[in-house]
């Protein structure tokens, strides 16, 4: 090999290129912080190629996935009937209507997606997280929405599912199981109020819920997201509920989304330079 063969050789291996992850967690309407985060990266260029999402997070996810920018997800819930809507928030409803909804954008099954996307979904059986990744794709994504006692498990095949957040809210480690080299995960419920703090009354419906619960939150239902992320976004919305789906909450909910990213893309620009520098 000529000196000029070996120089090239030595130094003109292009860098490989790092595969980015996104973990979208759970949270209800607090997802609207999801599209805040979404614009805040647009605007930093950075995107994803492998993306993960446990209830309103993989909704968000498959839509990303799918193609859609920020600003289509927000003219999305522009057209949601908020009243129609609330009429279905009734003990165990049926999951029916949401998949309708979501099939008006995200019809046919995951294969059709361009980039890599699953969604975390708490088994009924077993109470233990599962990954969706095939098959109609508005029907797994109502899967891992389904918090009880709003609404009941939704069937596939011959299981039932309900809501990730069961078992893993925030699913970082499915992301890194897909391939991706890098993860961003971004929390929804990092600041919501701890249990001393709330009423006696508020407490007590709490548990009566709870025990009516088919499925029960697993100890490490976060802590394993948290574990695989290298960065993890934690959005303060500790003003909001999951179901507040008023128009003034949910822009709120995607400023603080927004804010919450951005001031976090330095770190997550030097992380990703260092991770370049290591290969």
């Amino acid at each position: 090999m000529g000196f000029f063969s070996r120089l090239k050789s030595l130094f003109g291996k292009k860098k490989p290129k790092i595969k980015l992850g996104l973990a979208l967690g759970s949270g209800g309407a607090k997802g609207m912080a999801h599209l805040g985060a979404l614009k805040a990266f647009e605007e930093a260029g950075l995107s994803f190629a492998v993306i993960t999402g446990a209830s309103i997070g993989g909704i968000v996810g498959a839509l990303y996935a799918k193609g859609y920018s920020s600003a289509d997800m927000v003219g999305i819930v522009e057209n949601l009937n908020r009243k129609e809507f609330s009429k279905n928030l009734k003990p165990f409803s049926d999951m029916g209507f949401a998949e309708a909804f979501l099939e008006n954008y995200l019809d046919g099954d995951f294969s059709s997606l361009p980039l890599p996307f699953a969604v975390a979904v708490t088994d009924g059986e077993s109470n233990q997280s599962k990954l969706l990744q095939e098959g109609k794709l508005a029907r797994a994504l109502t899967a891992s929405a389904a918090i009880p006692p709003f609404f009941r498990g939704v069937d596939i095949g011959e299981s039932r599912y309900y809501d990730g957040a069961f078992s893993d809210a925030i699913p970082a480690d499915y992301c890194k199981q897909l391939g991706a080299d890098f993860v961003i995960g971004i929390d929804l419920s990092a600041f919501n109020r701890p249990d001393e703090e709330k009423s006696a009354i508020s407490r007590l419906v709490g548990n009566a819920i709870t025990a009516m619960m088919p499925v029960k939150y697993l100890e490490d239902n976060k802590s394993r997201g948290y574990a695989a992320a290298d960065v993890m976004i934690r959005p303060d919305l500790g003003a909001f509920k999951a179901t507040s789906v008023d128009r003034a909450s949910m822009d709120a909910m995607y400023e603080v989304g927004y804010a919450a990213a951005k001031e976090q893309i330095a770190e997550i620009e030097s992380k990703i330079s260092a991770w370049g520098r290591k290969k």
